[in-house]
């Protein structure tokens, strides 16, 4: 099968590599569509290898069809139309993951939208309600709110009762306000932190989910409520902080995690995918929640893509097409 993996000098090769093969638990999917997600561009430059034991070829997610299961598979049958995260594999015309990992691809979606879905649904739910601990009449205020993780989480915030303050470029504002945002502010021109607090009349937001880092997190601070918690996603622009006053954080009495999900064990991320689809994909079928697509991509323009991702053009998901 035709598989993209980054050689030792992190350039993409497209080459011929094995047929996976299902493991008891497993299916064997024909991938139909995969998409690109941030962790890609650092894994081509070694900072994000895979877990041990996780496929080299690149891609965290796909939607295909299912081709063979395992003998021990129940939920699954051949010719079934699923989607799924990942911990390695998805830019390739097969794929394996565990049955419990696979959710089903809602009726009205095709597999370039089904792509695009599962990581970014699966972390915006697991920062903002396993983690973030949101609910209805609370504020969020969520960093790159035109990603595609910050597309998924305005949707589901907005489901959820929440009002939503965003960060981005001026020109992805109206998108992310379309999606349900209270509040974009722009980040190259704007006072974030004084955005937020005049939104606010000075209370500040009760959850700020953050993939840039060490550049926003006194701002971060200002923004937060009292008991605020503070969900630190990523470190996109810089990881070290100097002359940091601790006190802050107990002034705040903030609530301080940091998580990644690509490192989980796999019974976390069946708990995720399983409580996720029992609570989200109905909303998929009926229209309230939706994959936002930036651009599509044949794999052979998987250079293309990523430059496009790269250069920070995307607002929501930017996919690979794989299998008509």
């Amino acid at each position: 099968m035709r598989a993209v993996l980054c050689d030792t000098a992190g350039n993409l090769v497209l080459q011929q590599v094995r047929v996976p093969e299902p493991t008891a638990h497993q299916i064997r999917v024909r991938v139909k569509a995969t998409a690109l997600n941030r962790a890609d561009l650092l894994q081509r430059k070694g900072k994000h290898p895979p877990p041990p034991g996780a496929s080299p070829v690149l891609g965290l997610e796909m939607a295909g069809v299912v081709e063979s299961v395992g003998q021990a598979v129940t939920r699954w049958r051949p010719a079934d139309a699923v989607m799924g995260l990942l911990p390695g594999g998805g830019y390739a015309e097969y794929a394996v993951l565990h049955e419990d990992m696979a959710m089903a691809l809602p009726s009205n979606l095709g597999f370039a939208e089904g792509a695009a879905i599962p990581e970014v649904f699966l972390t915006a739910y697991q920062v903002l309600f396993l983690l973030g601990e949101l609910c209805s009449g609370q504020t969020v205020l969520f960093h790159a709110g035109a990603s595609g993780v910050g597309t998924a989480a305005i949707q589901l915030a907005k489901q959820a009762g929440a009002k939503t303050y965003v960060t981005a470029s001026g020109g992805k504002h109206g998108a992310c306000l379309d999606l349900g945002a209270e509040l974009a502010v722009d980040y190259r021109s704007q006072d974030f932190a004084e955005e937020v607090l005049r939104a606010t009349d000075n209370r500040g937001v009760d959850l700020i989910v953050d993939c840039i880092g060490a550049p926003y997190f006194e701002q971060n601070l200002r923004s937060l409520a009292l008991d605020g918690r503070f969900v630190l996603l990523s470190t996109l622009a810089g990881a070290d902080l100097a002359g940091l006053n601790l006190r802050t954080l107990f002034r705040k009495r903030a609530h301080l995690v940091a998580t990644t999900l690509r490192n989980r064990t796999l019974e976390y991320k069946i708990a995720l995918t399983q409580r996720f689809a029992e609570r989200s994909l109905a909303l998929f079928q009926s229209g309230h929640l939706r994959p936002v697509i930036d651009s599509r991509y044949a794999l052979e323009d998987v250079e293309a893509a990523h430059e496009h991702m790269r250069q920070c053009r995307n607002v929501g998901k930017i996919v690979l097409v794989i299998g008509a």
